[in-house]
């Protein structure tokens, strides 16, 4: 089934959106965080073995990668407000049915569940651009990318506390509480996007990518358990590579793909991705090692001693951080562009974990510690939903967003397994246990560092953004913030709808087809009848316009590459038409 864009703006969003949204973000990281406390308890709480404890983990990784970009694509032709509803819905789910079982199947049944909510962070970026102004979008996308590390810094210590106070299922019902509080303030506060990928859903395309992804994950997370090199591994990842391979041949053929692989090879668009994998590996490392470092007796030497909750508090100033960078982010981007925020968010970052090495004595220092990466790491998650959003269409927003999205889970879960393995490689065997060594720990911050230094190169091969030649207006309405929007980059076609007289056209609808037959982008004209729209690639493509009382108009018009826009003016021909017969 095809479903075209609407021709209706979006709703005028209240001032409410972009905290609603926000807070979703802050729910999903809850759900991710809340199991922190007690992961060395779950093989007891459970009644099972710690492999198949692990499980528990295990899933809601899984089923995160699988739903991010599937419920992206979802959003994109069905509504984004519709998926993220569904996401949160599955998620209290899934929830309520860990909060009333001990054993394991139905606790990973529950946790699958809960994955799924995993989608709401490239839905709501998806949900922002699509209706916020020019001016109020850089910071909100920033704060939304960001919620997942704000949610994940503020449960540590709050899930701690309720797990060493009270039954451990109460971290299931405060979840769902949470969840539904969230279904209910974004039915309240957010509108559903009118804007709609054309197409239908390629369901051959999302079970490949589910196939390949959880033959991916699989052996990079129980990788340790397994054996890296034994043959269940290592025949795991040659099964996904072939799966993955066969996926994007796939995907190449289909008229409407899960993934536009073509806009995903842009080098814009590969490299953000790339980028985010390191950022996600960054991101876990100190969410890893500081914990450890903070609980362990002072007996060991190098351990502080702290309580559970002493040590949630302690790293809780990382998500406290990131929320704080919106605002600064924001700044920022507006004046030297996401790709220089970027740079400076790795920077900053590589400082932490530099500076972190030799702060490592004492609980104060690991707050600082804390402060730097957050602060760093702030900035980095905050430019890449920015990135993706200026390289691809509208209609494609869900989509690539969610891809960048599991990029990171990506990261952070290569992150686990090589960080889990070094520590468990390096650590001392006391009484049958083993005890993590300080060696260990600065190891997993040398390799942080590396992977940082791998983000920091490849951001810098990112094409940059050329300052606007004229200052930027308050965008006033909806047609006048994606015309603003997409001027930010430069490739693509701009000029005006002009009437048979010459006279400008205002909201005329200008829609973008490619050499398949496929809506590639649409806006609306602003008053001076000026329009912008950005292509997925160079070659050819065909621009209609229409507008109420006027005939329509279809030009052809090629775009050879680079950053040069091609100007082309639409004139609607035949003078006015009566309303009634447009």
């Amino acid at each position: 089934m095809t479903h075209p864009t609407t021709d209706q703006p979006a709703p005028k969003p209240s001032g409410a959106i972009v905290p609603v949204l926000a807070f979703a973000g802050i729910v999903v990281a809850v759900m991710q965080t809340l199991l922190v406390p007690v992961i060395k308890d779950l093989p007891q709480l459970l009644h099972t073995t710690p492999s198949n404890a692990t499980w528990v983990l295990t899933s809601t990784l899984l089923s995160g990668a699988v739903a991010t970009p599937i419920m992206g694509r979802l959003g994109d032709l069905y509504g984004k407000r519709r998926m993220l509803l569904t996401s949160l819905a599955v998620m209290v789910v899934g929830a309520l049915i860990s909060a009333v079982t001990s054993t394991l199947m139905p606790m990973i049944v529950g946790r699958t569940l809960q994955g799924f909510a995993m989608g709401a962070i490239p839905l709501g970026i998806g949900l922002m651009r699509d209706m916020l102004p020019r001016e109020r979008l850089g910071s909100a996308m920033a704060l939304m990318s960001s919620s997942i590390g704000v949610g994940g810094g503020l449960a540590l210590p709050a899930a701690a506390l309720v797990a060493q106070h009270t039954n451990w299922h109460a971290l299931f019902y405060g979840s769902a509480g949470l969840g539904a509080l969230s279904i209910v303030l974004t039915l309240l506060a957010v509108p559903e996007s009118p804007m709609r990928a054309k197409g239908s859903f390629d369901l051959l395309g999302a079970l490949g990518l589910s196939a390949g992804l959880v033959l991916l994950l699989l052996p990079i997370t129980k990788g340790s358990d397994w054996g890296w090199s034994s043959a269940t591994t290592l025949g795991l990842f040659g099964a996904s590579v072939v799966v993955l391979l066969l996926w994007g041949l796939l995907e190449l053929r289909v008229s409407a793909p899960l993934v536009d692989l073509r806009t995903t090879a842009r080098r814009e668009v590969l490299l953000t991705n790339l980028a985010s994998i390191m950022v996600g590996v960054s991101f876990y490392v100190v969410s890893l090692v500081l914990p450890q470092l903070l609980q362990l007796p002072t007996a060991t030497g190098y351990g502080l001693g702290q309580s559970m909750v002493v040590a949630g508090l302690c790293v809780a100033p990382l998500g406290l951080t990131m929320m704080f960078t919106a605002p600064v982010y924001a700044r920022l981007s507006a004046r030297y562009g996401p790709k220089v925020t970027l740079i400076i968010g790795l920077l900053v970052i590589a400082l932490g974990y530099g500076g972190g090495l030799g702060l490592m004595d004492a609980a104060w220092q690991t707050v600082i510690t804390s402060v730097v990466l957050g602060a760093g790491i702030g900035l980095a998650y905050s430019s890449l939903p920015a990135l993706i959003v200026g390289a691809v269409p509208a209609s494609e927003t869900g989509a690539a967003n969610g891809l960048n999205t599991l990029m990171r889970s990506i990261g952070t879960s290569v992150s686990s397994a090589v960080i889990g393995m070094v520590l468990a490689n390096t650590a001392n065997h006391v009484n049958g246990l083993a005890v993590p060594t300080m060696h260990g720990f600065r190891v997993s911050f040398l390799i942080a560092t590396a992977a940082v230094a791998l983000g920091l190169l490849l951001a810098l091969f990112l094409p940059g953004r050329r300052p606007a030649a004229r200052p930027q207006l308050r965008a006033s309405s909806e047609e006048d913030a994606n015309l603003e929007r997409a001027e930010e980059v430069l490739r693509g076609f701009r000029g005006r709808v002009l009437d048979a007289e010459g006279g400008p056209v205002a909201r005329a609808k200008v829609t973008l087809i490619d050499r398949r037959g496929r809506q590639a982008g649409a806006t609306l004209s602003a008053a001076d009848g000026s329009y912008t729209l950005t292509v997925p690639a160079e070659g050819p493509y065909v621009l209609a316009a229409r507008a109420a009382g006027h005939a329509p108009v279809a030009s052809s018009a090629t775009h050879s590459g680079g950053d040069r826009p091609v100007d082309l003016d639409l004139s609607l021909p035949g003078g006015p038409v009566p309303v009634a017969e447009a």
